[in-house]
């Protein structure tokens, strides 16, 4: 009988982050030398938190501690000192927006091409517009909450800004972040940054050494 656990995973894994999120951030950050072959899925951190009963630590008595490991992670990983936006956290249904309108074949007038490593141009972007937004929001202390700063990410990325401003309230786009964060809830998705690697769920900017370990064991099976 054949050892399915032993096959070599054909799906790359799935990295779900928010763009709200510092420990999304974080992990964007690394997950490119880490586990490149890592497909990228924006969601819309607020909706997973609201079917998971849940509420960010930054609303809660945890903020000044959380506030405290973020900026220690921060320097431990060179990217710091980290400039909190003044409102945070804030809604991040806009930005969760773009990041899906990044995905889309019209975005910035691109198509589906793929590149050398397989990877499409909509990923591409998406990769580019989300790093923009997080760098925003946590080096410059942007409100991800606010039009212009999806734009100002927008127009880092080489997005139309027209494009992205029709996106930002296009009832396409809504219906495509719902799927979104829908695909992601059925995937088991809890909180962010979470990896999906076969079927096992890495959660945490901390577990993405494992994430790329297992994905490592798998192609080497």
């Amino acid at each position: 009988m054949r050892d399915d656990s032993r096959v070599p995973l054909t799906v790359p894994p799935s990295f779900f982050f928010g763009a709200m999120s510092p420990y999304s951030w974080f992990a964007a950050e690394r997950i490119e030398r880490l586990l490149p072959q890592a497909r990228w899925h924006g969601v819309l951190a607020g909706a997973i938190f609201t079917q998971h009963g849940r509420v960010s630590w930054g609303l809660d008595e945890r903020r000044a501690d959380g506030i405290a490991d973020c900026e220690q992670r921060a320097a431990q990983y060179a990217l710091g000192p980290i400039e909190w936006p003044a409102e945070w956290p804030t809604s991040d249904l806009l930005v969760a927006r773009a990041m899906v309108f990044c995905e889309q074949p019209a975005a910035a007038g691109r198509g589906a091409a793929r590149d050398a490593r397989g990877m499409r141009s909509g990923d591409r972007l998406l990769r580019s517009f989300a790093l923009a937004t997080m760098r925003l929001a946590f080096l410059e202390g942007a409100d991800l909450a606010e039009t212009d700063a999806v734009l100002e990410a927008g127009r880092r990325a080489g997005i139309d800004e027209h494009r992205l401003r029709e996106a930002l309230r296009d009832p396409h786009i809504k219906d495509a972040l719902r799927l979104a964060t829908d695909e992601a809830l059925a995937a088991g998705v809890f909180g962010v940054p979470t990896v999906l690697v076969g079927a096992e769920l890495f959660w945490g900017d901390d577990r993405l050494s494992d994430a790329a370990a297992a994905y490592r064991s798998s192609q080497a099976a």
